[in-house]
C-alpha cells in the first residue's frame, strides 16, 4: 500500500511517463484530501469539469484520507526540513499522511528523495 502525491495522480490521469506504475497500486493507495483539491483544482483551471475528474478518480479504489489536526502539526513541523526544497502544503500533508500511516509515497518528484525524512520515498519516473 502506497500513499499517492498529487504529481503521481496527474501522471495517472493524464497518462504521462509513470502512469502505468500508478495504475497498479491505485486500488487501495491512501490520498490526503489536501492532494485531492490540488488535483482537482488543476483540472478546474483548465476548463475540465471537476465532477467527470471525480468520477474518473472513483474508478480506483482510493481512500481519500481527511486533513486533520495531526496532519496539520505535521506539516508544520516538516516547514523547516523541506523549505529548502521549496515543498508545498500539499506536498507536505502528503507526507504527513505517509509519515502518520507509516506507508511509502509514491510521486515523480525527484527532489522528495534527497530529503532524508523517516519515510520511503518511491519515484514513478
Amino acid at each position: 500500500m502506497f500513499v499517492l502525491d498529487a504529481s503521481a495522480l496527474l501522471a495517472l490521469l493524464f497518462g504521462e511517463p509513470g502512469h502505468d506504475r500508478v495504475a497498479v497500486v491505485a486500488d487501495g493507495a491512501s490520498v490526503s484530501t489536501v492532494n485531492l483539491a490540488e488535483v482537482l483544482t488543476r483540472f478546474a483551471r483548465d476548463g475540465h469539469p471537476v465532477a467527470a475528474v471525480l468520477r474518473r478518480l472513483e474508478t480506483y479504489a482510493i481512500e481519500w484520507a481527511p486533513f486533520d489536526d495531526a496532519h496539520a502539526a505535521e506539516v508544520a513541523a516538516l516547514w523547516p526540513q523541506t523549505r529548502r526544497a521549496g515543498l508545498s502544503l500539499a506536498d507536505r500533508a502528503c507526507l504527513a499522511l505517509a509519515l502518520d500511516r507509516g506507508m511509502p509515497v509514491l510521486t515523480a518528484d525527484r527532489v522528495w528523495a534527497g530529503l532524508g525524512l523517516p519515510v520511503e520515498i518511491q519515484l514513478i519516473r
